[in-house]
């Protein structure tokens, strides 16, 4: 008699299954029937169904062949037993004589002496282990793979019932440390500051597959061979439009075309298919497989391209179901936090910010122009939260900590009530910052610092008003080019900067050039290859070498200010002869417009940011060019300490509260007031008041920062004296010390400075 071959084996075996399921009864009592079904169509004398429970237990739920007595009774902690075992690997086992394996343990209650054979696979829902899948025979029986992935494909089906029908609680299917009832928390990197607290989003929303159980294997094939094209023709055309596709995303398409067509990962799918899922449903049990071949691998490499199947995977379950490619046009919660591998800009300023309160991301890099635009809208975000989205579940209770980079998933109570008391101190302290709103930026001792404030969208300029900022120390126009499709021309950005002008009310407003390159990728462009972006073709030397994409935002930024004052700077200039170039453009610009007959702006004072160390000693003659000088904290600490800075083995190695950083920043001032060149400071540094007071100290009187920083940096001022901080620190600039933070720290707090 001929075997019966496995493929229609399992479609046989799904079909009763499908009756089953659709029939009457509790799910318990479906169950029942289910083990029975699987008992008898694949020939065994038991089938059992292990359910993984709170606390990484694994309980006896359903069998047929053991002691009805053992149900509900009989469990084994995750790692114990053959069952356990099962659970901790995720693996599926085939023994023809189990007794004689080492894990194997022996539990009375059940009667399961009789037998020796044993098979058993994990039963996976959302990349976790949620169950476990037994069949045992009296005879030393010899599985074959075919029988593994019968089993395989039915434990999938099964996972459906367990969930669907809460035979699991949801709860139970979280992901645990320890005990599944205590909350999970991880951790992360702070890219913009607070506390958000609400309720999880998956940026890219988890595909639920509508049907697991096929009618027509080779329709369903065919459906799979459709939305495989599909996404080759999307890929096809991104990779032949140059404007869409930047030349570092072409491998990373380039891959995902090979992955496409490599016939090991189709050909599990195929089999899936024809083993009874749906197209949608298999593409889900490999998917599900990768992810716990990616837990359990450590090569960087490997994972990497594990992570190309993952985002493939999800693309072609797009391409079957319709489904929307992330949550933001979806129906969100009022206090929504965003979950993402990644994000760019624009993707963020898609969701709703009336209803935003965090961001968490398993990549980023801390100055990624995303928390750029969250420092703007004044939201937390974390990143590199390791399996972040792997770990959340949509909806979950979750607590972003942007303080302490920390990130709380269903906070238990006590941590709710923690960081609501933080939150009511956050806002007690908003409060008393509004309140010094019309106050004068002055210290004790008479002296008046000009806070500029830092910007980059229109949604920024709002904020010039509500702090009641003396104007923008550093308008970032490189932001609105990474948020757009294409380059924006000249029209465009005319109207842009017209609008922030009107928005400024007579306020100066530094614009900053195009500053991109390094980690500020516009997506239309194609960048070259670098080993050390950061220190490579960037900023000025990109638009110094393409100078017709400098002219045309100089012609848009003259047009816009006609008749009013105009205030630019050049980012990253290194040496004179790149500012006199620079220079150069823009009185080809300001002729060029007069030769129009156009009207040109007021005035124009032209100035340069200082971030690259061998400016210092080109100082003198820059600063008989120059109207203001502008030094960017970040790259100058940056190339300073030759340290970078979205490394984070050593982002935190040297801090800017060292004699060396300290004495340079010093150094500059001095150099600066005595050509008589306004010289302020804008970066990541202004933002804190501990960094704030000691500029001061050193001499600053204009400093720039993000909105959120308003309050604070003006509470200290007004609360400090400028000359004793300033005696203070020249006792501090000659130390031989990595770091006199802590110093400062303790003379701001035995001076009653608001820190």
């Amino acid at each position: 008699m001929q075997e019966p071959q496995p493929a229609s084996t399992s479609r046989r075996l799904l079909g009763r299954l499908r009756d089953v399921m659709a029939g009457s009864g509790t799910a318990e009592e479906r169950l029942n029937k289910i083990v029975a079904l699987i008992a008898d169509g694949l020939a065994a004398q038991v089938c059992s169904c292990y359910v993984m429970r709170a606390g990484e237990v694994l309980e006896l739920f359903a069998t047929e062949g053991l002691k009805q007595s053992a149900v509900h009774r009989t469990r084994l902690r995750v790692g114990e037993g053959l069952v356990g075992l099962i659970a901790a690997q995720a693996r599926p086992i085939a023994l023809a004589d189990a007794w004689s394996h080492a894990a194997f343990v022996y539990r009375p209650e059940t009667g399961e002496e009789l037998y020796h054979s044993f098979m058993g696979v994990p039963i996976i829902r959302g990349g976790r282990v949620i169950g476990v899948l037994v069949v045992q025979d009296r005879e030393h029986r010899h599985y074959v793979d075919e029988d593994v992935e019968t089993l395989e494909t039915v434990a999938m089906v099964l996972a459906g019932l367990l969930v669907a029908h809460e035979l699991i609680r949801r709860e139970e299917l979280l992901p645990t440390e320890g005990n599944a009832l205590l909350p999970l928390r991880l951790e992360g990197v702070r890219l913009s500051p607070g506390v958000g607290i609400g309720t999880a989003v998956l940026h890219s929303p988890r595909i639920i597959v509508p049907k697991i159980i096929n009618e027509d294997p080779q329709a369903e094939l065919l459906r799979l061979e459709s939305a495989i094209a599909a996404l080759h023709d999307d890929l096809d055309v991104m990779l032949a439009s140059p404007e869409s596709v930047g030349e570092e995303y072409r491998d990373v398409l380039e891959t995902y075309r090979m992955f496409a067509q490599d016939h090991g990962w189709k050909n599990r799918i195929h089999e899936a298919i024809r083993s009874g899922l749906t197209a949608e449903a298999a593409v889900q049990k490999v998917q599900d497989d990768t992810r716990l071949r990616m837990n359990q691998v450590t090569d960087s490499y490997i994972r990497e391209r594990l992570y190309d199947l993952q985002d493939l995977a999800n693309r072609i379950l797009q391409h079957l179901t319709g489904a929307r490619a992330t949550a933001a046009r979806g129906d969100l919660p009022e206090d929504t936090i965003v979950v993402a591998r990644s994000m760019g800009p624009a993707e963020l300023l898609d969701y709703d910010r009336r209803k935003l309160r965090g961001l968490v991301m398993e990549e980023g890099s801390a100055n990624m122009h995303v928390a750029i635009i969250a420092r703007a809208l004044d939201i937390p975000v974390l990143a590199r939260v390791k399996e972040a989205v792997a770990k959340i579940e949509p909806y979950d209770p979750i607590i972003v900590d942007g303080e302490y980079g920390q990130v709380f998933i269903r906070p238990g109570e006590d941590i709710q009530q923690a960081f609501h008391a933080s939150l009511e101190a956050r806002r007690a302290r908003a409060a008393h910052h509004d309140a010094l709103r019309d106050l004068p930026a002055e210290t004790l001792d008479g002296v008046r610092i000009t806070m500029l404030l830092n910007a980059g969208l229109l949604l920024d300029m709002q904020n010039l008003q509500r702090v009641n900022a003396d104007g923008v120390g550093l308008y970032r126009t490189e932001v609105p080019f990474m948020a757009r499709p294409a380059l924006p021309d000249v029209e465009a950005q005319t109207i842009l900067y017209g609008k922030i002008l009107a928005l400024a009310e007579g306020r100066p407003v530094a614009f900053r050039t195009l500053d991109v390159g390094g980690d500020k990728l516009l997506p239309y462009w194609n960048p070259v290859e670098e080993p050390n972006p950061a220190m490579g073709w960037r900023s000025i030397r990109v638009t110094l070498d393409r100078p017709l994409i400098m002219r045309h935002q100089l012609r848009a930024l003259i047009r816009a200010a006609a008749g009013q004052d105009l205030d630019v700077m050049f980012p990253m200039v290194t040496a004179v002869a790149e500012f006199d170039a620079a220079r150069a453009l823009l009185d080809r610009e300001i002729a060029r417009e007069h030769s129009r007959g156009g009207v040109v702006p007021r005035r124009i004072r032209v100035g340069a940011m200082l971030e690259v160390p061998a400016l210092m000693w080109q100082l003198r003659p820059l600063l008989q060019r120059v109207d203001f000088v502008s030094i960017g904290s970040n790259d100058l600490a940056q190339f300073l300490f030759a340290n970078d800075r979205t490394n984070t083995q050593v982002a935190d190695r040297y801090d800017v509260l060292s004699p060396p950083f300290l004495y340079v920043l010093h150094s500059i001032l001095k150099q600066c007031e005595a050509a008589g060149v306004p010289c302020s400071v804008c970066g990541e540094m202004v933002r804190n008041p501990l960094e704030a007071m000691a500029l001061i100290g050193l001499g600053f009187r204009r400093i720039s920062m993000a909105a959120p920083s308003f309050g604070a940096v003006k509470g200290m001022v007004r609360s400090m004296s400028v000359v004793p901080v300033q005696h203070y620190l020249e006792t501090l600039l000659h130390l031989p010390h990595q770091s006199v933070r802590e110093r400062l720290r303790m003379f701001a707090l035995d001076h009653n400075i608001a820190l």
